[in-house]
């Protein structure tokens, strides 16, 4: 088969699309040809260096991906050779071949095409388990989301709203923002010309966000904790802007708060397998009735998947990039 490779850490130059042995499936795993997978921010991280997959997990990117079952391995059950799958991966999605644990498949969603269906797993496992299964977002309550018109940010828009909740959101750009008001977004920074903590104690009536969902680490840290509503909750999803920043507990006693920092890659098997099944319980009938849908920027051949990455890199996009397989 074909997959990405990485011969070592550096720009989008350095994925290249080689020949390399197929993958066996395991004891509880299924082998799929894969269609499509989506790029996400951890592939770029582990392109220049600074994530590698956990031990054991492919060396090859790709996080989630779209295919066909093509074999079974030892004590799988309720899956069969042909069936049409999305999965969340730890690696190997950026492949014409992927191994993959039976208890991170999912069917795809009624509505969906197959490509279409590569755009979901890591989003929506992402989302929902740090929204919803951590964080305890309620109806009514508001969710302030950074990076609003990321694929994590798209998806928490309308599994949100779908709950009955209110919705700000961050970008950089007015097209940006008017694509989140689309999805139902309530409340919309321009973070290059606004002060978030400003802009929803404003639209809050001084009371703040009940959750925020955050990618950039760091540099959001204190503005975060101040944007909180009391009794609210701080979920720390990625390091964009930084891995070290100074936490005022003093403030967050007062705002009887919670920071919590998760990642989903390296959790252990059965966890994601918890989270997989939450989702498909949840969150598969919302899309199936249309009421959610990946936003799907633009298909580039996974072979010029360095060209993906460019875009990604440059935030130019709107919701996912895929990358399908020639």
């Amino acid at each position: 088969m074909h997959a990405i490779t990485i011969s070592e850490p550096g720009g989008p130059e350095a994925l290249a699309w080689e020949e390399v042995p197929d993958p066996v499936p395991g004891d509880g795993e299924v082998l799929v040809e894969v269609v499509a997978a989506a790029v996400n921010r951890a592939d770029i991280m582990q392109r220049q260096g600074y994530y590698d997959p956990p031990p054991g997990a492919s060396r090859y990117p790709g996080l989630e991906c779209s295919g066909r079952i093509a074999a079974l391995g030892p004590g799988v059950s309720g899956w069969a050779v042909g069936d049409e799958v999305c999965a969340l991966l730890a690696g190997g999605g950026y492949a014409e071949k992927v191994a993959v644990p039976a208890g991170q498949l999912l069917p795809v969603p009624r509505g969906l095409d197959l490509k279409q269906a590569a755009a979901l797993p890591e989003v929506v496992c992402t989302v929902w388990s740090n929204v919803f299964m951590v964080a305890h977002l309620r109806p009514g309550e508001t969710l302030l989301v950074h990076g609003g018109s990321s694929g994590i940010g798209t998806m928490a828009i309308q599994l949100a709203k779908a709950v009955g909740a209110k919705v700000a959101v961050t970008a950089g750009t007015k097209e940006k923002l008017d694509r989140c008001a689309e999805l139902g977004a309530d409340i919309l920074i321009n973070y290059r010309e606004q002060d978030f903590v400003e802009e929803i104690a404003r639209a809050t009536d001084g009371a703040g966000a009940d959750v925020i969902l955050d990618n950039m680490g760091a540099k959001y840290l204190d503005r975060n904790v101040r944007a909180l509503a009391v009794n609210g909750r701080l979920v720390i999803i990625g390091m964009q802007g930084g891995t070290k920043g100074e936490l005022n507990i003093g403030a967050l006693l007062a705002k009887r708060g919670a920071v919590s920092a998760t990642s989903l890659r390296a959790r252990p098997l059965d966890e994601k397998a918890a989270i997989v099944a939450a989702v498909r319980e949840h969150v598969w009938p919302l899309i199936a009735d249309g009421h959610v849908r990946p936003i799907i920027d633009r298909e580039t051949p996974m072979s010029d998947a360095a060209a993906a990455h460019r875009v990604v890199e440059e935030s130019t996009h709107i919701g996912k990039v895929l990358l399908v397989v020639p």
